[in-house]
Parts: structure tokens; C-alpha cells; sequence
């Protein structure tokens, strides 16, 4: 991509889980910056995060994706909340320090998301202006509740959830309550037609690449709106 900078990196993680690999992805024109994280079962170099961030970049938004601990030492289970939470908070405070100039908001796929906004609500994440879920995993798989949403009435930024109508991870008569519940601190954006990986089945009429556009759009006009 032309005037696309990037650069790969590592940072601490957490006092005890060791260093962790980071990309950023800086368009020469960009307006903000998003620390993006990503899902339990896929790291940050998946096919679906690697297009995220470029269609991010040409909608002129900086992306700093990472992984996990466990994703770095190549283990399937997801490292204890307290990790995950830790090292969210160290993305941010790495990539602000990078990228100073740029509005900073944080976010992530499923589990990366989910363990931003727990992190936000244990403390304020400084300086960040929003938080964005890629489909926010409000339950196992067809096991509807709305116990993993608690932790959302606590932070105190604006929220974007983007979710897919055929999430079986997020049941969307019980989110779209919540958000409302969440009033002025949450925007809900459907993608129609899209699972929990945003894919759509070919009689959609459109591609998985033209959803993750939609994402990507989307998330840049909330962002220019709450910078």
C-alpha cells in the first residue's frame, strides 16, 4: 500500500508474562489510532485482522494490532483475565507513546474487545477516547445470556458494537437492550447477514470482503465523531 508505514515491534506485556509482538500500521495521513486485539482463537496476523487493519489504514485510521501471551508462546488457551487485561493495558500505553499526535481508541475482536472494556472497567484507560468491539461475544455459542455484559455499565467511554446477524455469540434481542440500557455510551451497528467471523454465506448477495469495508467505514465515521 502506498504512504502506509509499518513497522513490527515488541512490548511488555505484563510484569510476568515476557514481551509480546505488535504491528503498526500508520497511513501518512491518518486522523486516529486504534490498539486493535485480537480473538482466543486466532492472533493478530489472521486473515480477518490483517484485512481489518488495511481497510482501516485506507480509511486513514493507524492500526496497533498485538497478541496475547499465550498466542505468542503458541498455546490455544487464553491466559487468565488479569493477563489479558494487563496486557491491553500496556498495548495502549506502548502505542500512545508511539504514535503521540493521534486520538487513541482501543477495541479488538470477540475476546480482545471484551477484555478492553473489562480493562476500562477496572480503571480508566488513559487517554482512550473509545472502545470498539468486531463482534462482542455477550455468551457461548448458543447459550444466550447477558452475564458478560455487566462489567459494560462501568466504563466510562463511548462503545461501538459491530455484530453480525447470524453471531451465535451474541444474541441480538438481548444486546440490543443493553445497549440501550447503556444509552448515549453505546452504538450498535449491524452487519446483515454476517456470523461472529463476519462471514456471509454467498446468497448474502456480497463478500466477506465488502463486510469487513462496512466495518472498517463504520468504525472510522464513530471514531471521527468521538475524537
Amino acid at each position: 500500500m502506498k504512504n502506509i508505514h509499518v513497522k513490527n515491534l515488541k512490548f511488555q506485556a505484563s510484569k510476568s508474562s515476557g514481551e509480546v509482538s505488535a504491528i503498526i500500521i500508520e497511513p501518512k495521513d491518518a486522523k486516529s489510532l486504534l490498539v486493535l486485539a485480537h480473538g482466543a482463537g486466532a492472533g493478530m496476523n489472521h486473515p480477518f485482522m490483517e484485512a481489518l487493519a488495511d481497510k482501516l489504514a485506507e480509511e486513514k485510521i493507524a492500526v496497533f494490532r498485538y497478541q496475547f501471551p499465550y498466542f505468542e508462546k503458541g498455546k490455544r488457551s487464553p491466559d487468565p483475565p488479569n493477563i489479558l487485561t494487563a496486557t491491553v493495558r500496556s498495548a495502549i500505553e506502548t502505542a500512545s507513546a508511539k504514535l503521540k499526535d493521534l486520538p487513541l481508541f482501543a477495541g479488538g475482536k470477540s475476546l480482545g474487545g471484551r477484555m478492553t472494556s473489562t480493562a476500562a472497567s477496572k480503571e480508566q484507560l488513559p487517554n482512550v477516547k473509545g472502545i470498539i468491539f468486531f463482534g462482542f461475544p455477550l455468551h457461548a455459542p448458543n447459550k444466550p445470556s447477558s452475564d458478560r455484559a455487566e462489567h459494560l455499565f462501568k466504563v466510562n467511554v463511548p462503545m461501538l458494537f459491530l455484530q453480525g446477524t447470524r453471531d451465535k455469540l451474541a444474541d441480538l434481542t438481548l444486546l440490543e437492550p443493553i445497549c440501550k440500557k447503556l444509552k448515549d455510551k453505546a452504538e450498535l451497528h449491524i452487519a446483515e447477514g454476517a456470523d461472529h467471523s463476519f462471514h456471509v454465506l454467498k446468497s448474502s448477495g456480497r463478500t466477506d470482503e465488502q463486510v469487513i469495508e462496512e466495518l472498517a467505514r463504520t468504525a472510522a465515521v464513530w471514531m471521527d465523531k468521538n475524537d
